[in-house]
């Protein structure tokens, strides 16, 4: 059949083949709740089209190659394979406790994304899609190895911020090239990078020019999205670099020894390899799954990506023109969506918001934070912010208080006063056919996206719901004397339109959902059932769906978060970023470099030595910072410290304090800082940086 045009309304006239997956997650952190809308947002969508009786499959991976999980390997003493598969262990139960429902979660360094990287990279080098070309490239002489962009950092050549990128600015924006760094130094050794020539491989990315006009421009897109590709496309579609040299951890190319897939090239194609292992199992044999029914250039299926907005230009551009060079399908459609706050800010170590899952699991229920999200979710690729007073107000207030009070306010009299059995008719069967004619307009928006306004719909019924036993007053008809049959109807009329608010939210509620079919004793529950009445059947004695959100429950979690930042952990958690490339989205785990452990002869190099604080002033334009001379017994060093919370500056003149010494000059906005004090404490007030007048004088060596 034709596939619908995305953000149609929806159908269950035909059943569609459907295939979804979510941007892959980088296999050396763990997944944190930024991460999660994207995996939620999916999810639900995949239940949704399941509900609605379509041949849905939802399917993921880990992205399990690179030089950040070589290098996190290496410092951990163990083999890059013995890494990705413990973090897929980590990854995988997670996502399970988060009821995000794979149909199958595979990875990158599998047998067969091997076949379908190198099946595509042939098929677009023999069609003259690739070339080779000598570049220079930055390279550290330490460790002997090249360094991609984002292993290298310096001084920004344009507003001279320290410590950014080799590609990007994150203070002003600007991009640029590794070599337009001042003072650059390898992440991984801290050594100058030299530059050496190395012979790369290229896909032609402007051969699919027209192609990727028509294609962008054709419905698939969001049209922030299809806006944003025609800047690129003004700008000139650039070759792009698919290689990489050895030492890489990664797939090698065949006709190119020494020369591995750039991680970004097999990521995308994970997609394909997840499929291509679960048309292979047992379990895709029984369904009758064809991997080239629904990858096959003229393919008939539906194929749709949800990713985060960073990662557009590889989805949208890239990966069409791979799969279009390769004589394979292009996707349906790319659903990109926005960054995720923590009331109203970037996600926080210090402030305890960077929530890792697992943390967020130890406290809460993970259908919490699904409807949350659900609520705030759109078809855009806008930010949302999770407001934890909002939160739990809203849980409270909806799930709890309206959508499970309705059960709990009916079930007890169907078991004590009838043996747990329903009515065998309505008393309002007008009311129950009001409800079901709503389910449309709740099944368009979740076929559009548009889950904020799917739980809007909900709710507004719930709200009609509780108004019905509200008015009817169970409770008092149960004391009155003849009224049997009436508070039976009442009861049973109640469960009714329980069970369609349920039904309705089972894509972004399925354990709650699963819980109420028990109760109800009942199959699971499809979209179809929910047009009939449940009449004269026998339920189970009523059970707490849901309890609410207790204010401690959310302060434990960001004092545990809090805690996470000081405990050493498995893997670097660097926020919310793209492949070797600019963090600050969701669409995959970063693959920031990692620090590792440095060893005895490193430290000692640090120089530590005692000064004197000559003067401390101030920064006009700072609310952190002070300005201080420092006295090295006839050297003087002007250093910046954000100290400012914790000491007065004329408390300070006068007195000791310890500092890096050797630490290279640093352009700040204010001024270069030539060196750096040590400080202790948890910050703010309680932060302390001079050391003891015991008869030390500065100059002084520390050891």
């Amino acid at each position: 059949m034709t596939a619908p045009k995305p953000g149609s309304p929806a159908t269950t006239a035909a059943r569609r083949d459907i295939l979804i997956t979510s941007a892959l997650p980088y296999a050396n952190g763990p997944i944190h709740i930024g991460h999660l809308v994207e995996y939620i947002q999916t999810d639900i969508w995949a239940r949704f089209q399941k509900l609605r009786g379509h041949n849905c499959c939802y399917v993921c991976a880990d992205d399990a190659h690179g030089t950040p999980i070589m290098l996190k390997a290496r410092a951990e003493g163990i083999t890059p394979e013995a890494l990705i598969a413990r973090v897929a262990e980590e990854h995988k139960a997670d996502f399970a406790d988060f009821r995000v429902g794979f149909d199958n979660y595979h990875s990158t360094h599998s047998d067969e994304n091997r076949y379908c990287a190198t099946l595509i990279y042939e098929r677009n080098r023999d069609k003259g899609h690739v070339t080779a070309r000598t570049i220079e490239q930055a390279y550290d002489p330490v460790e002997q190895m090249f360094l991609p962009d984002r292993f290298i950092k310096g001084e920004c050549p344009k507003c001279g911020a320290p410590d950014q990128y080799g590609d990007n600015c994150e203070v002003c924006g600007a991009s640029y090239s590794p070599a337009e760094l001042k003072n650059p130094r390898s992440v991984v050794s801290g050594a100058v990078p030299e530059q050496r020539e190395s012979e790369h491989l290229f896909f032609r990315l402007a051969d699919f020019e027209p192609m990727l006009r028509d294609w962008t421009r054709g419905g698939g897109l969001q049209e922030q999205v299809a806006n944003k590709l025609d800047e690129w496309f003004d700008a000139g579609l650039k070759e792009w670099d698919i290689s990489r040299d050895a030492p890489y951890f990664g797939f090698e190319i065949p006709d190119h020894p020494g020369k591995f897939f750039y991680v970004w090239l097999d990521a995308p194609i994970g997609y394909m390899a997840s499929f291509k292992h679960l048309c292979e199992s047992e379990r895709g044999r029984a369904a009758g799954l064809d991997f080239d029914a629904f990858w096959g250039k003229d393919s008939a299926a539906e194929l749709y990506h949800f990713i985060g907005k960073d990662i557009i230009y590889f989805h949208a551009l890239f990966w069409p023109a791979m799969l279009y060079g390769a004589d394979f399908r292009t996707p349906t459609a790319i659903f990109a969506h926005g960054f995720l706050t923590v009331d109203g800010q970037k996600m926080s170590k210090s402030r305890g918001t960077f929530i890792k899952a697992r943390t967020y699991l130890d406290h809460l229920n993970p259908e919490y934070l699904r409807y949350y999200f659900a609520a705030k979710l759109g078809p855009s690729v806008d930010d949302i912010d999770l407001s934890l007073d909002d939160f739990q107000a809203r849980v409270n207030a909806d799930l709890v208080g309206k959508v499970v009070n309705i059960a709990s306010r009916t079930a007890g009299f169907v078991t004590k006063r009838f043996d747990g059995r329903l009515a065998s008719s309505l008393p309002e069967p007008g009311l129950f056919e009001e409800f079901t004619a709503g389910g449309q307009a709740i099944a368009d928006a979740y076929e559009r996206r548009e889950y904020s306004r799917a739980v809007r719909e909900i709710m507004a019924l719930a709200d009609r719901a509780n108004q019905y036993i509200d008015e009817q007053a169970p409770w008092v008809v149960a004391k009155q004397e003849g009224q049997e049959e009436r508070l039976q109807g009442i009861c049973t009329q109640g469960l009714n339109l329980f069970r369609l608010l349920i039904g309705w939210l089972k894509p972004i509620l399925p354990g709650t959902a699963e819980a109420a079919e028990q109760f109800l004793k009942i199959p699971s529950l499809t979209w179809a059932d929910l047009s009939a009445p449940l009449l004269g059947h026998e339920i189970a004695k009523f059970k707490p769906l849901m309890t609410r959100v207790e204010p401690q429950q959310v302060q434990a979690m960001l004092e545990a978060s809090k805690e996470d930042l000081m405990a050493p952990t498995s893997a670097q958690q660097s926020g919310q970023g793209g492949s070797e490339q600019p963090a600050g989205g969701a669409g995959h785990l970063a693959r920031d470099p990692i620090a590792g452990t440095i060893d005895f002869d490193t430290f000692a190099k640090v120089d530590l030595r005692i000064a004197r604080i000559a003067k401390a002033a101030r920064v006009e334009g700072a609310d952190k910072l002070l300005q201080l001379t420092l006295d090295l017994g006839g050297e003087t060093r002007n250093v910046f410290a954000g100290i400012s919370k914790a000491y007065d500056p004329a408390d300070l003149e006068g007195r000791l304090t310890v500092m890096v010494a050797n630490l290279a000059p640093r352009k700040m906005r204010f001024g270069v800082s030539e060196g750096m004090v040590l400080a202790a404490g948890p910050g703010g007030k309680d932060l302390f940086i001079l050391s003891p007048d015991t008869g030390a004088e500065p100059g002084m060596k520390v050891k």
